[in-house]
């Protein structure tokens, strides 16, 4: 059973999914937090594996809220909800490490199999929505965070990073590299570790935000190194 938090500050849309987890096969409700603030604390009370993620509540907000949670030990996967996806917001929640997000219409169907995807390890986007999202809003959401420093990547992981930020899978990278797709993993694993990402989304977002990718342009940059 997956068990499931629920944080929307909307009562009539957190008893609705609510019910709906608990109508699901294989999903559990774990509960339900009416801000970021409530989130936070019933995820280090209850454990569960992933959060519905509503992204602008009162007092401490999703991107907020998905900060402090995943700064817990063991945290849980963070799936986020929104309006628009299109939002400055849920760039900011993939930049936190969110793994996902949704937009509010989706259908029961389709959520209850992104729970589980999301508790399975899966990311819940295409990159190609990542990297519309960077787009959109690369150095505009004014949080003042210092840019990635990929300096102490080696050359085949700068590679690795640059193909994972515009769109490729890992078998992707495996077929344009030579190299098998155990090794994509490998060093997309280590690049993320020496960055300290958390996620593939994350993963993506450092690349633009470090110039290593440039918006509408896919090819490499300066910052390229040799791959041999």
């Amino acid at each position: 059973m997956v068990s499931v938090l629920v944080a929307d500050d909307q009562p009539l849309i957190r008893a609705g999914l609510g019910a709906l987890i608990r109508a699901a096969p294989g999903l559990e409700l774990a509960g339900e937090a009416e801000d970021g603030n409530d989130a936070v604390a019933r995820a280090s009370a209850l454990r569960p594996e992933v959060i519905l993620m509503d992204i602008r509540m009162p007092e401490l907000d999703g991107v907020g809220a998905t900060r402090r949670i995943l700064a817990q030990p063991t945290p849980p996967r963070i799936l986020v909800l929104t309006t628009f996806d299109l939002d400055e917001y849920v760039y900011a929640a993939l930049r936190a490490g969110a793994s996902g997000f949704l937009l509010k219409d989706v259908s029961a169907e389709q959520l209850i199999e992104a729970i589980k995807m999301i508790a399975a390890g899966s990311q819940l986007f295409a990159p190609s929505v990542v990297r519309r999202l960077v787009e959109a809003y690369l150095r505009t959401d004014g949080s003042g965070e210092p840019f990635p420093d990929l300096s102490g990547l080696t050359g085949r992981e700068v590679e690795v990073l640059r193909l994972v930020a515009t769109g490729r899978s890992n078998a992707e990278i495996a077929a344009e590299l030579f190299i098998g797709e155990g090794t994509v993993k490998t060093h997309l694993n280590r690049l993320m570790t020496k960055l300290g990402l958390a996620s593939r989304a994350q993963a993506v977002v450092a690349a633009y935000e470090s110039g290593l990718v440039v918006p509408g342009r896919l090819g490499p940059t300066h910052h390229d190194a040799p791959t041999a």
